[in-house]
């Protein structure tokens, strides 16, 4: 029997998603590309292959509808094999950074980048030896848990800098945590990918003195 989560694809996404065809063609680009480069290097979860579209994808884009901008600085932490950064940078029009400490996974982005006009910057480092830099937007997917996350992202935070962490079903243990180090507004925000995940908003993010 097919796996009906395999029969969501570029169609369906285009139907969650607001991007023109021409955009829908860059992803399709990177969805190639990402099928060629993970015979060689293990870039996602073999599994989530074939529902690559909704998990990854869609996951990723998902994040743009919950932000009023349209524009700065985004900044990714442990960016993996693109998700979000890549997407964010296809379909948007962010200046969008992409820090991941792979140097394999940091060559296939950048390649992805150039052949879709992405335009992503990535850097090929560990978090904790950037320079910081003020960040309007600052994402991360499947990293750490969300004390660690925020211990990371502090140093790019300014007054009103958004933050957005895909997050799964220990969410409420995390921010039980989290609060004791850290005083945020929190916004848990339904995932369209998983069920038993959310996207946690983060705002006003500043350390208990």
């Amino acid at each position: 029997m097919a796996d009906p989560q395999s029969s969501f694809g570029p169609e369906e996404f285009l139907s969650e998603v607001n991007v023109s065809r021409e955009t829908l063609d860059r992803l399709l680009i990177y969805a190639e590309l990402l099928q060629k480069w993970q015979k060689a290097i293990n870039l996602i979860g073999k599994s989530t292959l074939p529902d690559l579209w909704r998990r990854h994808m869609l996951d990723s884009a998902q994040l743009l509808s919950h932000t009023t901008r349209s524009s700065g600085i985004w900044l990714d932490l442990g960016s993996g094999a693109g998700f979000p950064p890549l997407v964010i940078g296809i379909c948007s029009g962010f200046e969008v950074h992409a820090v991941e400490s792979d140097q394999r996974k940091c060559l296939f982005m950048q390649n992805v980048s150039r052949e879709t006009s992405a335009g992503v910057t990535v850097h090929n480092r560990r978090i904790e030896e950037m320079e910081p830099f003020t960040a309007d937007i600052i994402s991360a997917r499947a990293l750490a848990p969300l004390e660690k996350l925020l211990t990371l992202a502090a140093p790019f935070v300014r007054k009103d800098t958004e933050l957005f962490f895909l997050k799964g079903q220990d969410v409420d243990e995390e921010l039980t945590i989290a609060s004791k180090c850290w005083n945020m507004e929190v916004e848990k925000l339904r995932s369209l990918t998983s069920e038993d995940g959310c996207i946690l908003k983060i705002s006003k993010l500043h350390r208990r003195s």
